[in-house]
């Protein structure tokens, strides 16, 4: 009986204290805002919280780099006055040039176009207008080509030419409107005093401009500097001056030729007298003080037939920014296939003939290599 007394006592107060312990558990619960989380929520929260600090970012791809070209060389043709029309004269009438070419677009320079099609531009000196317009300047002679004859410079592969001459605006405004249009409508870079052009080819910027019978050297230092803010490597002047048949440039082209080059510019071609005039290499540049004539449509004779194609192979440094060295060669043409007369076809000269030394010799270039 003592045992089962002291048995019941013990379940007795076991009892109490379980639900002492429950009651103050459950006050303590109920004192309190929060709900406890389940074990499922806990299991969800836990497995978030390792997938969140897991995730792994994929950094960007690295950018392959700008490759960098060898240093370049470019190759730029030169050529004298091309005059791609019928000429009106003073007396109303006109010169044959269309009656000989007849329309043939590849016609005047099939004897040029396997030379300059191999280099990396070409720029000539057109002198004259592509229009229909029949309004003309009352002088001498005034040229008009019709518009299509633009085509004779594409097929040329001439891709670039001066418009700064004193034969432009034979035709007024609307004769060089409608120039410069059918030259953009065709791709053919133009340049003259306050319009400049920029070529590129291979990374390389090749800018120009060009004056006439310039009393404004200012006006060629402007293009040198926009030029060159615009991020040309080769800047060309062209430079239409001098008098017509003189065989020298004349004091004031020489000061002009050599202000242009110490101010900036890398080569610079000259255009008007109708003659070849000496090459200058000056302060490790070229000036080219007159190229003569390439095809001139506005004669049918010609005093002089000698011209030539010139070729400057410009080295670039090894950043491609400038030009470290120039390569000069003469390639030495005859403006016409027939002599005497003209008939609009220039071709080369056969190397080490008399005609081709002629020409090296009023170019004072001494060229032995053919």
């Amino acid at each position: 009986m003592k045992k089962i007394a002291c048995f019941l006592c013990g379940v007795l107060i076991f009892t109490v204290l379980a639900g002492g312990c429950n009651k103050a558990e459950a006050e303590e619960t109920e004192g309190t805002s929060e709900t406890r989380p389940s074990v499922l929520e806990e299991s969800l929260i836990s497995e978030y919280t390792a997938t969140e600090t897991t995730v792994e970012t994929t950094p960007p791809p690295t950018p392959e780099p700008t490759p960098t070209l060898p240093p370049q060389n470019i190759l730029i043709s030169f050529i004298g006055d091309c005059t791609l029309a019928e000429a009106a004269v003073w007396d109303g009438t006109y010169n044959g040039f269309d009656a000989v070419v007849g329309g043939d677009m590849e016609y005047c320079f099939k004897n040029a176009t396997e030379i300059l099609s191999k280099d990396d531009m070409t720029l000539a000196n057109f002198e004259g207008t592509l229009t229909t317009s029949s309004s003309h300047k009352a002088k001498e002679y005034a040229f008009a080509g019709d518009p299509s004859y633009v085509e004779m410079l594409t097929y040329g592969s001439i891709e670039a030419v001066n418009l700064a001459n004193n034969h432009t605006d034979d035709y007024f405004d609307v004769g060089i409107n409608d120039t410069k249009s059918i030259l953009e409508e065709n791709g053919i870079l133009w340049s003259d005093e306050t319009n400049y052009s920029i070529f590129e080819v291979n990374g390389i910027k090749i800018g120009m401009a060009g004056t006439t019978f310039p009393t404004n050297q200012q006006a060629m230092y402007n293009a040198i500097d926009k030029l060159r803010e615009d991020g040309c490597q080769i800047v060309i002047i062209s430079c239409h001056w001098g008098i017509e048949k003189d065989y020298q440039p004349r004091d004031d082209q020489v000061v002009l030729a050599h202000n242009l080059i110490d101010y900036g510019a890398d080569i610079v071609v000259g255009t008007h007298p109708h003659r070849l005039q000496p090459i200058e290499y000056y302060n490790g540049h070229y000036i080219l003080y007159c190229l003569s004539n390439f095809c001139f449509g506005g004669n049918t004779s010609l005093g002089d037939p000698d011209s030539c194609i010139v070729q400057c192979n410009f080295r670039m440094d090894e950043t491609n920014s400038y030009v470290v060295d120039y390569e000069l060669t003469v390639i030495p043409y005859c403006q016409t296939t027939v002599w005497p007369g003209n008939d609009y076809c220039p071709k080369p000269y056969d190397w080490s003939s008399p005609e081709y030394y002629r020409v090296l010799e009023k170019l004072d270039w001494l060229q032995e290599d053919e």
